[in-house]
């Protein structure tokens, strides 16, 4: 028995917009993936901004966006979730970096201006984003731990620093995301692990607002979470780049998921489950 279907629907590209940055590295390979098969795979998620623009915050899925923006295309298939969704959660990712002597690492989140590296007494703590001291924290192997603190008020300049954390990292070392809180968990993982950087919790609400006026998160630090999610839908392309309205892209789109239905194509998965296709 299937529940209750995502909310699958095309918008205007230019109706939808980033909350991070990406990663440009990733976006020709994508491109070439795209083409090669002639489907559009996984719609990214968005969430309706609530500033009455039209406009579409991405969840997930911004390197596609991306893909699809630059190949031309004047629409996307998306799922659409509202932001009070019950089945929506926003947790953080936090940096694993190696690669990059943990001195150097140091060194580098230090000589950025507005920001003060202070040495913890407790490990526990847990940053937050408006708080003064605290806004994101540093661990190195050994023990060491840092918080990163700032004297700066208004969210957007907090987020301009949270920027500047990972800029000052991203290019001279490797980075990958993680849950992990404890950089001890990650010895012995990584080759010249250098440290671990955690971020703080966001709200929902706040990334709309920043999204809307164009102030952008580093890539990475924010993991949206959709229950359920709407995978390997594999639309044709070439219905994404017909020149109709989005008005018929939409009753197609429908008839096509009736169709998939009643050849019990769609299938919905309650439990946790690993896919082996990816």
């Amino acid at each position: 028995m299937i529940p209750n279907l995502p909310h699958l629907c095309f918008l205007p590209i230019d109706k939808v917009i980033i909350h991070e940055w990406h990663d440009d590295q990733r976006t020709p390979p994508l491109i070439e993936r795209i083409r090669e098969t002639g489907l559009f795979r996984n719609p990214p998620i968005v969430c309706p901004l609530q500033d009455n623009s039209g406009r579409y915050m991405v969840l997930d899925g911004a390197n596609r966006v991306t893909a699809l923006r630059e190949m031309g295309f004047p629409d996307v298939l998306v799922q659409v979730v509202p932001p009070d969704d019950a089945g929506l959660r926003l947790e953080n990712w936090n940096h694993v970096i190696w690669e990059l002597d943990s001195v150097e690492l140091l060194k580098g989140i230090r000589q950025i201006e507005g920001l003060n590296l202070v040495a913890m007494e407790e490990a526990d703590v847990e940053p937050n984003i408006m708080e003064n001291c605290g806004l994101a924290m540093a661990q190195i192997p050994g023990g060491k731990s840092f918080n990163l603190c700032t004297q700066a008020e208004e969210l957007v300049r907090r987020v301009k620093l949270l920027n500047d954390i990972v800029d000052s990292y991203k290019s001279r070392g490797r980075l990958d995301r993680t849950m992990v809180r404890e950089v001890k968990s990650l010895v012995g993982i990584y080759n010249n692990l250098s440290g671990l950087v955690i971020f703080p919790q966001f709200e929902i609400p706040d990334v709309l607002c920043l999204a809307g006026e164009g102030s952008l998160l580093p890539t990475g630090i924010t993991r949206f979470t959709v229950s359920p999610r709407a995978l390997h839908v594999n639309y044709p392309l070439y219905e994404l780049a017909a020149d109709r309205s989005i008005e018929e892209k939409n009753a197609d789109l429908q008839q096509w998921i009736q169709k998939r239905i009643a050849k019990k194509g769609v299938r919905y998965y309650a439990e946790a489950t690993f896919l082996y296709d990816e």
